[in-house]
């Protein structure tokens, strides 16, 4: 069996430096209308929660119809000080947010309330804390800061998830181009389970951890691959050596060194010294921006 390719600092460093050019180009050249229409959007959310509510002074009489419609509800989790995701407001609540089920219990509404009323942010809306009616420049202002931290937060998730669906749409593609035929995803709690040789499948999960991608490469070798996109040094750290090469260890672990080859596809900004220890515990690395070097030594397994 051929083994997989082993970089160089060199090399590493090439590629590293050809990631970061890119993501730079990205970064600078990419457009505002999506944080502009989103700002927009989030603007008349919050006008609507704030007329509904009268200026958040009657949240307990309105308080079910804020929880139950959902764009009145994502503008009230951004009135606190940090916004609170839906996932933590019904954790710190301790309550649900479906309209059946807050219709038959009011106790729920109220604590979904308390919630955000104890975290509201008091430089946005201090007219609420003050007890008195906001004057036209304070409501102007509270609209404005809001609508901007909504649709800049929902900018960033976009773009991350955006990142990551299209490196692995491109990784497929690449796939496919070479031969592999795609079959559907599936539970592999032992690699007789995975897909054919000359197959590969979406998200799966492997004995116990999931991978992006599961390749049957055609010496019947499997080869999880993960997409990584970082944006930040320490970002990478998480996304690389805290995740992806700690999957490759327990791969290896579970299915042994000869069954297995764990691989991560990189694009985005990283640390040379990361891109190292990562390779060193037994990840193989290619890059999102040059997947050649990925389809021609899987091709080399044909052999």
């Amino acid at each position: 069996m051929i083994d997989p390719p082993v970089w160089t600092r060199e090399q590493l460093e090439a590629d590293r430096l050809s990631a970061i050019g890119l993501f730079r180009k990205e970064r600078m050249q990419e457009p505002l209308e999506d944080y502009l229409e989103g700002f927009d959007e989030y603007q008349g959310y919050i006008e609507d929660l704030l007329e509904t509510t009268v200026d958040l002074t009657r949240l307990d009489g309105t308080a079910l119809e804020v929880l139950t419609d959902p764009r009145l509800l994502e503008a009230f989790r951004y009135i606190a000080a940090p916004p609170i995701s839906a996932d933590d407001l019904k954790v710190l609540a301790e309550a649900t947010l479906s309209k059946g089920t807050l219709k038959k219990r009011p106790e729920e509404v109220r604590r979904l309330i308390q919630v955000v009323r104890s975290v509201l942010d008091r430089r946005r809306f201090s007219w609420v804390v003050e007890g008195r009616e906001p004057s036209e420049a304070e409501r102007a202002a509270a609209v404005m800061a809001s609508a901007a931290l909504m649709a800049a937060s929902r900018t960033q998730t976009r773009r991350r998830l955006l990142g990551k669906e299209q490196q692995e749409a491109m990784v497929k593609a690449a796939l496919t181009k070479v031969g592999l035929i795609e079959v559907t995803s599936r539970q592999i709690p032992n690699v007789t389970l995975a897909p054919s040789a000359g197959e590969f499948c979406g998200e799966s999960v492997l004995g116990t951890r999931k991978g992006d991608i599961i390749v049957r490469l055609w010496d019947h070798r499997v080869m999880p691959i993960e997409c990584k996109v970082s944006n930040s040094y320490i970002n990478s750290v998480k996304r690389l050596n805290n995740d992806a090469a700690v999957k490759a260890g327990n791969w290896k672990s579970d299915f042994g060194l000869r069954q297995v080859v764990p691989t991560a596809v990189l694009g985005g900004v990283y640390k040379l010294h990361n891109l190292e220890d990562a390779q060193a515990r037994g990840l193989t690395l290619f890059w999102a921006h040059n997947l050649k070097p990925l389809t021609d030594w899987i091709l080399q397994t044909k052999a």
